[in-house]
């Protein structure tokens, strides 16, 4: 009798969670419909460049640090290869320790160096810091490091939920932001003195600049570029990346937790048994931001994952110098295998990608997908 009880009540348990979960979600909003943008007035964007306006060198430096376990794939990789093929700054990718640097959810790569050996080349420290999204926000080694470049005089761009590490750093406090929109409770959480900036790919307050998702490394950079060299340069830039043009514009509702986002990714991640990885040919000389846009779109499928592949160990060098280690060698690669669209910019990769998710997974898990890079599909002109 106990034990039927027992049961009985472990039942009950489960339907009472059950019934918890189905309000849940029935609660949540249905997809949002497009939105256009708001306009940002002139005076906020020159206000936006004047901050990025380089202080210490002629030619800044610009350093982008990551944690070796686990450092977001595009937000580490994509800043460094357009300011790379940019070539008007001198750029150190970093990690906090020697050896690889482990992406999420893809890829893995050799840092320039490591932040010890930054201070001690560069004691004054860096024009500008970049940091990405990163397992760990409150890494000792990080915390420490950015507090001292942001005393030297860096600026410190955080990209993505980077902001969240930024604001474990206390560079955040009292500050206006904004961060990618899963993390934004969390991160008021974290730091409630923020001022959140909501409609903005970007937001700059005194020596700290935030942005939305993952995509917004683009614009982001873009503009870093133009405060460093000029309206000119970047727009050469951004014609090599496929983009007609960047600013700071974002519809913030667009982007949000919604039912048919949650339905999908449970059903997703319920069909374990279609699960597949997909495996992404390493080339010397490929487009760095390319590979890791579509490294980053097949593994946030909740269907699939990705894998470098090679016919070698040792590390493909790509077009701006990355040097990616391969994560499979070619006699093991997985059987499906997914374009990088050589030859094609960055963005045309990312929009044809979202298209062949589509048409292997549904349209429905190309937008939980986009969703996740807050990607607006529906208009690219400024990512």
């Amino acid at each position: 009798m106990p034990g039927r009880w027992f049961l009985w009540g472990g039942l009950g348990l489960v339907l009472l969670s059950l019934g918890a979960f189905a309000g849940w979600l029935l609660n949540l909003p249905p997809a949002p419909a497009p939105v256009s943008a708001p306009p940002v007035p002139e005076l906020e964007s020159r206000a936006l460049l004047a901050s990025l306006q380089p202080r210490k060198r002629k030619r800044p430096l610009i350093a982008i640090v990551g944690i070796n376990d686990a450092t977001e794939t595009t937000d580490y990789l994509m800043p460094a290869g357009i300011l790379r093929r940019a070539g008007i700054a001198d750029i150190a990718m970093l990690a906090t320790g020697p050896g690889a640097v482990q992406l999420y959810p893809a890829l893995r790569v050799d840092a320039d160096a490591t932040i010890g050996q930054f201070d001690a080349r560069h004691p004054d420290g860096a024009d500008y810091v970049i940091v990405p999204a990163m397992s760990r926000d409150d890494d000792p080694a990080v915390m420490k490091w950015l507090r001292e470049q942001s005393k030297k005089g860096a600026v410190i761009i955080g990209i993505c939920a980077g902001a969240k590490v930024v604001g474990a750093a206390g560079l955040l406090d009292g500050k206006r932001a904004t961060t990618h929109w899963y993390y934004l409770s969390e991160l008021l959480t974290q730091t409630p003195s923020i001022q959140y900036v909501p409609d903005r790919r970007m937001v700059a307050d005194r020596g700290v600049v935030t942005t939305t998702g993952i995509t917004a490394s683009m614009p982001m950079m873009l503009t870093l570029i133009e405060a460093i060299a000029g309206r000119t340069k970047a727009a050469e830039v951004a014609r090599s990346l496929g983009l007609s043009g960047w600013d700071a514009r974002h519809s913030s509702a667009a982007f949000k937790l919604t039912r048919p986002f949650v339905t999908t990714v449970l059903a997703n991640r319920l069909a374990f048994w279609n699960r597949e990885e997909v495996g992404l040919r390493l080339d010397p000389g490929m487009d760095e931001v390319s590979l890791a846009i579509v490294a980053d779109t097949w593994s946030r499928t909740y269907r699939s994952s990705a894998a470098s592949i090679s016919g070698h160990s040792f590390p493909v060098v790509t077009a701006n110098g990355i040097r990616v280690v391969p994560d499979r060698l070619a006699d093991r690669s997985p059987k499906a295998l997914a374009a990088t669209f050589p030859g094609q910019p960055p963005a045309v990769a990312l929009d044809r990608a979202l298209k062949a998710i589509s048409e292997r997974y549904g349209e429905r898990t190309a937008e939980v997908v986009a969703m996740q890079l807050e990607y607006p599909r529906r208009d690219r002109s400024s990512m």
